[in-house]
């Protein structure tokens, strides 16, 4: 059975997603860009008070802006992160949603929109809010990615150190580890986690 240095240490490098998205012809980099941030628009969607089948709407027309705005999106870190434009966008279209929705003639879907009116913060959405979740989604992501390359006691004890807070100690006594190999674990997995999220997010 292979170990998890085996299996770790022989998966392939892949250039960005960002940078895959360019080429139209990449449909896997589309499909998993969709996996990765599909649920992250949704959440911020639902978090502003629309309702499920309108947060679908809304983000299949994010998603589009992006698919028509990627090959010439420039990344310059001087001037902003991909996280911060995707925010731009996300934030435009929900205010847009709503405008729309708030405009239509009465008697044509009012409960609904009271229903978005009533349940959206009175604060506008933060951009550090969204950061919080985006990076959130993103350890989601690789997490479920990266838990399959490991045997299941290395995943166990980076889980229980990096996300319960347990100590080595405590952790080591659980598992039947030594403290030491509680350090590598967590280590090996953190750095396979870092590896997952360069590739698409623009670090």
């Amino acid at each position: 059975m292979s170990s998890d240095r085996d299996v770790a240490d022989t998966l392939p490098t892949r250039p960005s997603l960002l940078i895959r998205m360019r080429d139209r012809q990449d449909s896997e980099a589309w499909s998993q860009f969709v996996e990765v941030y599909g649920p992250l628009l949704q959440r911020f969607l639902r978090s502003h008070g629309l309702q499920e089948a309108d947060s679908a709407d809304v983000t299949q027309d994010i998603l589009q802006s992006v698919m028509t705005a990627i090959e010439k999106l420039e990344y310059d870190r001087n001037i902003g992160r991909f996280r911060g434009w995707l925010f731009t966008v996300a934030h435009s279209k929900l205010k847009n949603y709503l405008h729309r929705r708030s405009r239509q003639p009465a008697g044509t879907g009012d409960s609904e929109m009271e229903f978005v009116l009533e349940n959206q913060p009175s604060e506008s959405p933060s951009e550090a809010d969204w950061e919080q979740e985006y990076e959130r989604r993103l350890f989601e992501w690789a997490a479920e990615r990266a838990q399959s390359d490991f045997q299941p006691a290395t995943w166990q004890a980076f889980w229980m150190t990096a996300v319960e807070s347990k100590t080595p100690a405590e952790t080591a006594a659980k598992l039947q580890l030594s403290v030491g190999a509680v350090y590598i674990a967590k280590s090996r997995v953190t750095a396979r986690l870092k590896e997952l999220i360069q590739e698409i997010d623009d670090q």
